[in-house]
């Protein structure tokens, strides 16, 4: 852009000397050395301009030199951590193409075709927002408060005034006002302790908060909002019509609220207050993934025991018996330590990564298989025939179990992702879904059989709503349980 200005001042000034003859006087001539003068300055401020934006890029590449040689040493460490996973979508969907606007002022052929060929791959408006829902996923359940996050309590990794702004902006596109509300409000925090920002103001922060609380019916914290709005903005068209409606509906609710307090009586608020207390499945299900709620009391816990086990003098397991654990008492739930190894669990990755697909669930009505927005995953299945490693585990669940894997399904492959989750649900078919697995030909499903393929530093337990059980997950070791009338539910790591 700087260039293609200098070209255009160069091209007028010297029509403007053909057309008025400046050569034949020296009053004219002095005219040219400060035109020359101002050309200078121009030519200058294109060199600093064109030195700031290789600078730019520099720091840009050396940042991402560093960040990238980081997150490919453990890729799956890295992208566990849900903030690094949003900048990484934050990152090629937005920052990247804003790069290649700014490179686009030059010559650099070999860049542009080459990002140009690779933007086909990268993620799109819809990764980014995905990414952004997920982050916010994680943070209710785990409540997490946006300051912790933000500043690296999570730990390690910032966000910008920037990225908490275009957070609030995807969860107002989603009509989440909730969402829209913490965030728009941490991108104020960060910019009222001098943050700068290259896209943001106070007053658009002020402006979408102000807004989002007020659809959450705080008309008195929307109208704090909307006069700081003013005070930096007084022509503000949008907050001064704001300001009037509010203060009307204000005045409006406190009239209404006399006359609800007259008319309410002492049963009415405890009914209510009853109904707030009420502890649904969901808060069961967030609270046991926080370790929250487990009903397992001492007494219980201390019947609980480690063992080494040979399932009944097993021949590959009497001189090598496996290490087996209880996590549950009623229902009986077990885990097997150290079983598979590390050389054969890559190899189920290897396998199971290119054909990794959205996971589906079973429609409880028609026995189809179909996405759901509550199973938030992806998945592969894996034949015993495709591979030995495959036919190896299948041939260790039924010699540890005593299970015929015969009818058996194939073995599932699941990566959760950032923010996956499988809210509550019953691995087997119930009573009122007799065709559930009709299509598998197998009959129901009998015991349900997990194994973890990566630690992970927070999260990502599978729990039992009703019995409030908690299984933390532990890589290179399994879960085995049999299946009783309880749902259970798995939620990504953090």
């Amino acid at each position: 852009m700087a260039l293609c200005g200098w070209w255009l001042i160069h091209f007028l000034v010297f029509t403007s000397c053909s057309a008025h003859d400046f050569f034949t006087s020296i009053g004219h001539m002095t005219d040219l050395l400060f035109t020359e003068k101002d050309l200078v300055t121009s030519l200058k401020d294109y060199i600093r301009a064109e030195e700031s934006k290789l600078e730019q890029i520099k720091k840009w590449a050396d940042k991402l030199d560093v960040l990238s040689a980081a997150a490919t040493q453990d890729p799956e460490g890295f992208l566990g951590h849900p903030v690094n996973a949003f900048k990484l979508m934050k990152r090629l969907n937005t920052e990247w193409a804003e790069l290649e606007s700014l490179v686009l002022t030059d010559v650099s052929d070999v860049f542009i075709s080459n990002l140009t060929i690779q933007r086909q791959y990268f993620p799109n408006d819809d990764d980014q927002t995905g990414a952004a829902k997920a982050l916010m996923r994680l943070q209710d359940t785990y409540q997490l408060d946006t300051n912790a996050i933000s500043t690296g309590e999570l730990p390690g990794v910032t966000l910008t005034v920037d990225d908490c702004y275009d957070l609030g902006k995807v969860a107002y596109s989603e009509a989440d006002y909730y969402h829209t509300e913490l965030w728009m409000a941490q991108a104020l925090r960060q910019l009222d302790q001098g943050e700068t920002s290259r896209a943001v103001d106070a007053v658009t922060v002020l402006d979408y908060l102000s807004y989002s609380v007020y659809q959450q019916g705080e008309l008195e914290r929307a109208l704090e909002f909307t006069r700081r709005l003013l005070d930096l903005d007084p022509t503000h068209q949008r907050a001064n019509g704001n300001l009037k409606y509010f203060e009307y509906q204000l005045a409006k609710q406190k009239k209404v609220e006399k006359v609800e307090e007259k008319e309410e009586d002492s049963k009415v608020r405890q009914r209510r207050e009853s109904k707030d207390d009420y502890l649904t499945e969901r808060k069961k299900y967030e609270q046991l993934c926080r370790g929250q709620g487990v009903k397992l009391t001492p007494r219980r816990q201390s019947r609980l025991y480690c063992r080494y086990y040979d399932n009944n003098r097993h021949p590959r397991y009497v001189i090598g018996p496996v290490k087996q654990e209880d996590e549950w008492d009623s229902p009986h739930i077990v885990r097997y330590h150290d079983i598979v190894s590390e050389k054969d669990l890559e190899k189920v990755k290897e396998l199971a990564k290119p054909r990794l697909r959205r996971a589906t669930i079973s429609n409880p009505v028609t026995g189809v298989l179909e996405t759901a927005h509550y199973r938030i995953s992806k998945s592969a299945w894996l034949g015993a025939y495709e591979h030995p490693v495959v036919d190896k585990i299948n041939q260790l669940i039924e010699d540890v179990t005593g299970l015929n894997v015969k009818t058996a399904e194939d073995l599932q492959v699941a990566n959760y992702g950032l923010g996956g989750q499988y809210e509550p649900h019953f691995d087997f078919g119930r009573k009122d879904e007799p065709d559930a697995f009709e299509e598998l030909g197998t009959g129901n499903r009998i015991a349900t059989w997990l194994l973890y393929m990566t630690d992970v530093q927070a999260g990502g337990a599978t729990v039992f709503t009703d019995i409030g059980a908690a299984v933390k997950p532990k890589k290179e070791s399994d879960y085995s349980r049999h299946h009783g009338n309880q749902p259970e539910a798995r939620t990504d790591r953090i």
